[in-house]
């Protein structure tokens, strides 16, 4: 069999992410007939770069697949600390699992990881670059939500520069028909134009401004994302940018009554969380979001299917 990886949201056709949809759903509608569904299968999550819910919710969905799981949390904590190059990592890895769940630094390094392990890769985040399986757990909140994932008019605010999960995001909305975006940021943290001639392309209206009040009653769905320190050069521009944007009772207010809030999460302080008692708040939603379309992602990508 074709060994399948999933390193940018675009590896998946608009019918592949609607059919992992709803193999989603039918995992919370059926979730008996899935639970020893990958049994005697191991995932591996390699994680050179701290996180706490994109790994802990691969952990969750292949246990819950009747699958179990091995792998480091930190750089630190693996031979990437003798020098060892991802190369061999996952040639290594390889070897002892059915599926690798990769999380790094630098951009491009799943990649290089595909080319190499011998079993599927799923990119859980290089850099500043794609984030795939937010963007699946990001789909999957939204038509939840909303029962479909066209005719939407969707806020991007906060960092859009180094924020992957905003790059996969409007990479996948391009493919839906009747998507406009809003671009929420400060100057200096834009999306970068590679991102702009993409929407360009694809012929979706988009426009950007710097405040978060003007874009609030126009926006069905509202991302908001933190000011990532760790992407930031030096600490001045980061202190003086990190609360560019802080969503309050007070700001939603502005919103209708149907528009979401959603956060790839860890959020600092750019929500409030007076803020979480909003029904319109879908940011722990999106969270339980993610495990099931994970589950769903390691089904496909093994090539699994239920009986």
């Amino acid at each position: 069999m074709e060994i399948r990886n999933l390193i940018n949201i675009t590896d998946l056709s608009v019918e592949e992410i609607n059919s992992l949809i709803n193999t989603a759903d039918d995992i919370v509608a059926h979730p008996e007939a899935y639970e020893d569904i990958c049994r005697h299968k191991k995932l591996a999550t390699l994680f050179f770069e701290p996180s706490t819910r994109t790994r802990l919710s691969f952990e969750a969905a292949m246990l819950e697949l009747g699958g179990s799981v091995l792998g480091f949390s930190s750089a630190n904590s693996s031979s990437a600390a003798k020098g060892e190059s991802v190369s061999d990592t996952v040639r290594t890895v390889g070897c002892y699992a059915d599926i690798i769940a990769m999380r790094h630094p630098k951009e491009g390094a799943p990649i290089v990881a595909a080319r190499r392990a011998g079993v599927p890769i799923i990119n859980a985040g290089d850099g500043g670059h794609f984030h795939p399986t937010q963007t699946l757990t990001d789909l999957l909140t939204i038509k939840r939500k909303f029962g479909r994932l066209n005719g939407l008019t969707i806020g991007l605010c906060g960092d859009l520069k180094f924020g992957r999960t905003v790059h996969s995001l409007i990479e996948a909305m391009l493919r839906y028909e009747n998507i406009r975006f809003v671009l929420i940021s400060p100057e200096e943290l834009q999306v970068p134009d590679y991102i702009k001639e993409s929407m360009d392309k694809a012929g979706v209206d988009w426009t950007e401004t710097s405040s978060l009040d003007d874009a609030m009653p126009q926006l069905d769905v509202l991302y908001m994302t933190r000011i990532q320190k760790e992407r930031f050069f030096n600490e001045e521009d980061y202190v003086r940018l990190k609360d560019s944007y802080i969503l309050t009772p007070e700001k939603m207010r502005l919103a209708g009554e149907n528009m979401i809030v959603m956060h790839p999460l860890p959020r600092v302080n750019e929500i409030s969380v007076e803020v979480d008692d909003d029904p319109r708040a879908c940011y722990f939603f999106q969270a339980l979001c993610g495990k099931h379309i994970r589950m769903a992602l390691i089904l496909f990508l093994l090539g699994i299917k239920r009986q």
